[in-house]
């Protein structure tokens, strides 16, 4: 039977190509030896599920234990009400445990026990019958909230010091966060808004778990042997190059890694015969970041959250973090949207990451601009730098200012409105590429349309602040250096207050760099 790479839900070991779940989380096995009750979290579409469920499928095939991986989130719709969300997730579970294990191993009857306590109790009556000790993988955890969410916990909780006789043996719960993350409406601080909720910001009432930990995305050699499963499937070759370039663009994100494959083999080129270099690599990661597919949008969505908001804005802008808290920056972590740096501070996870963010906060900029015509094209198509400054000029004048207000991380407004600008410019035909340190300073683009290469960096100058010239030339030069160019653009957006407005102020200079390059100072 043929198989092919997955993007949607959980692989299915007959017809995907997969990488074994207990090698990429060879602890479990033992934390479920010592009796642990634990914590896997993660972001989505990393491969938790199908972790979880082929694990449990080889514990259960080992003979030792019952192991199953059951899931809360039908729950979920009943967050003030444990009741009917234990009821509704006691139907679920009868159904996946009939369908995952052995009729032998499956508890005798459904057992809802006294109001409130109905999974607890399930959970007890299910270990006392059966034949081995009972492994639990409870997916979706932090799908529940408020009420539900606590009596859930504290049900598990209450029913730990009876394992392996008397209650599972290990439970684990499973989700995009660790407990301190989990939602808890009611009550909470002063002024919290129940309908966002507030967080437990403790293991409480999950105190029992030994450990809390990541599953991690796919390494070099993982990327490696994924993408030779394909190869020794079909005959199509992955070269050696392409494979690395896959691995940068992703940094092992399991999606992106079966994404981009999946676009070059089923779309981009259907020919085996063909191998798969490098420049089929960057097509393929073109072609998402700009479809934008689930996984990329629902990434999108958590932009529009204030906390994410606190730490992203000055990621782009190249600023210090301003008093965030450490949860916030564990929340974004646990994301997938951050890593933290070899040096230490927290950056963009990964290249496609870097590309998708701005273009998605710069959308709305997009949308909401007027109709500009594309005067910087000479007759036979190519990109006229110099007009294209004067038409960005002119459009800066005019509607930079009032635009915006359309952007919804007004720190960094300038910047999106000039990145919507310019992918208005390249409208398909050209590239944008970004570059952006939290701590650096500065974001740095570069604009490819067919044979020109525009390189420009972007500065902000703020109250209290010197003019930040100098310093933007000496990094535009490094800059420019390593994409061998001898001229670029600085811009510099004053946000100092009492400045006259946008139109009075935008100004240009050519002047010289520390290198020798020419290079166009622009001023608004």
């Amino acid at each position: 039977m043929p198989k092919w790479f997955n993007t949607a839900g959980p692989c299915q070991a007959d017809i995907h190509y997969m990488l074994s779940a207990t090698d990429r989380l060879p602890e479990i096995v033992n934390l479920i030896a010592q009796r642990n009750y634990f914590v896997i979290h993660a972001p989505r579409q990393v491969g938790k599920t199908t972790a979880m469920l082929t694990l449990a499928q080889e514990l259960t095939a080992s003979g030792q234990y019952t192991a199953v991986m059951l899931s809360l989130e039908v729950g979920a719709v009943f967050s003030h009400d444990p009741e009917l969300a234990g009821r509704a997730i006691l139907d679920e579970w009868q159904d996946a445990i009939k369908f995952y294990l052995p009729s032998e191993l499956h508890p005798s009857h459904s057992i809802l026990g006294e109001s409130g306590r109905h999974i607890g109790a399930f959970l007890a009556a299910w270990s006392q019958e059966s034949p081995r000790p009972l492994v639990v993988f409870l997916d979706e955890i932090d799908a529940l909230s408020d009420e539900t969410l606590v009596s859930v916990l504290r049900q598990i909780r209450s029913g730990f010091p009876r394992r392996p006789q008397g209650f599972p043996q290990s439970v684990a719960l499973v989700g995009m966060r660790d407990v301190r993350d989990y939602k808890y409406a009611s009550g909470g601080s002063v002024g919290a808004s129940p309908s966002v909720g507030t967080r437990l910001n403790t293991s409480s009432p999950f105190n029992i778990k030994v450990r809390s930990f990541t599953l991690s995305n796919f390494t070099l050699e993982d990327v490696r042997n994924l993408y030779q499963q394909h190869t020794n499937a079909t005959g199509q070759v992955f070269t050696p190059e392409a494979v690395d370039l896959a691995f940068h663009l992703t940094q092992g994100q399991p999606w992106l890694v079966n994404a981009i494959a999946k676009e070059i083999v089923e779309y981009i080129t259907k020919d085996p015969a063909i191998p798969i270099t490098p420049d089929l690599v960057n097509q393929a990661k073109e072609i998402l970041i700009k479809r934008q597919d689930t996984h990329l949008d629902s990434l999108a969505e958590r932009l529009r959250e204030d906390r994410v908001r606190a730490i992203i804005q000055p990621i782009l802008s190249g600023l210090e973090l301003g008093d965030t808290t450490d949860d916030d920056r564990r929340y974004l972590l646990d994301l997938g949207l951050v890593v933290r740096s070899q040096e230490g501070g927290l950056k963009i996870a990964n290249p496609i990451y870097q590309e998708v963010i701005p273009r998605v906060l710069s959308q709305g900029v997009q949308d909401s601009l007027p109709m500009i015509q594309p005067s910087w094209l000479n007759v036979d198509g190519s990109l006229n730098a110099e007009v294209l400054l004067n038409a960005f000029l002119v459009f800066w004048r005019q509607h930079g200012e009032p635009l915006f207000k359309s952007a919804n991380y007004p720190e960094i407004a300038p910047h999106l409105v000039l990145m919507a600008f310019l992918h208005r410019v390249v409208n398909g035909a050209g590239t944008l590429e970004r570059e952006y340190a939290i701590g650096s300073g500065r974001m740095d683009i570069c604009l490819r349309y067919g044979k020109v290469t525009l390189g420009m960096e972007l500065k902000v100058w703020a109250d209290k602040r010197p003019d930040p010239i100098k310093e933007g030339l000496k990094q535009l030069d490094k800059y420019l250096s390593g994409l061998s160019l001898n001229t670029g653009w600085l811009v510099i957006f004053d946000r100092r207050s009492g400045l006259p407005s946008l139109s009075d102020r935008t100004t240009t200079e050519n002047v010289i760099s520390p290198a020798g390059r020419e290079i166009i100072v622009i001023r608004g």
